[in-house]
């Protein structure tokens, strides 16, 4: 057992480590496009929200914003790898006697290398504006731990709805562009009408950079509702993707 389960880890890291070198592999400037991104989505938010539309309300609006984007960035990214993983590793899935989970999972594990780096990019803003290291950044690790278990349920139901309904890579694709909108990247909590306020807090992406926000800008530990909604859902949700994926992975090989 203790073989099999070494295995399946050697497996997992092998996986991780081909996803993320074949996203970068034709790209000259690899993981730079990790930094590039966010930073190029900052400065254009920050000048329309700071010049053509000011909100003055709102301080140190580029890490304000990054605390959106960042999160964001990874639940795009994340979601729509590991929805394609199936399909994409049908070799492997086929040919290889190992549990079919593990292949969406490593899809979703390999864009927290990408993630690291922008997490890094956000202390590294939050230092440059003066905001300081404060005891709250200890909930940094469970808070971002928890949107990861969510976006791993989501891509487990997907990736195998996948397998039998093509077209869900665009279905993902349009919830993620209708998110960008419905989570608060470049407006505040505040600007949310109360009966809205609950619902967006069920959102987990929501709930994290409402997290953030309150950890990185006011060095205050996030509140209680938000964290046990954010770690109900998310438990939820993988729940939901981990036992639909094993009622559907039986008839994959007849499909990919």
């Amino acid at each position: 057992m203790a073989m099999w389960q070494g295995d399946f880890l050697f497996l997992l890291q092998n996986l991780v480590l081909k996803d993320f070198r074949v996203r970068y592999r034709n790209m000259s400037l690899g993981v730079f496009w990790s930094l590039l991104n966010p930073l190029m989505m900052m400065g254009v938010l920050t000048f329309v929200w700071t010049r053509i539309v000011p909100n003055p309300t709102i301080r140190h609006f580029p890490v304000f914003v990054l605390c959106g984007l960042v999160p964001y960035s990874f639940f795009n990214v994340a979601w729509v790898s590991g929805t394609l993983s199936i399909v994409e590793n049908s070799a492997l899935v086929k040919r290889v006697p190992v549990p079919r989970e593990i292949v969406p999972i490593a899809a979703v594990l390999s864009s927290c290398l990408h993630l690291g780096i922008q997490i890094l990019l956000l202390l590294l803003a939050v230092l440059a504006f003066g905001l300081g290291v404060n005891i709250q950044w200890l909930w940094l690790p469970l808070v971002w731990a928890l949107e990861i278990v969510f976006v791993c349920g989501l891509a487990l139901l997907t990736s195998a709805i996948n397998v039998y309904i093509r077209d869900m890579r665009y279905v993902v694709e349009s919830v993620i562009m209708v998110m960008f909108w419905l989570v608060p990247i470049f407006y505040g909590f505040e600007n949310i009408p109360p009966k809205y306020a609950y619902i967006y807090e069920l959102n987990p992406v929501a709930a994290l950079i409402l997290a953030l926000r309150s950890i990185l800008l006011h060095a205050a530990a996030p509140h209680t509702a938000t964290v046990l909604k954010l770690a109900v859902v998310s438990a939820m949700v993988f729940a939901i993707g981990w036992v639909a994926f094993r009622r559907m992975k039986d008839s994959f090989y007849e499909h990919i």
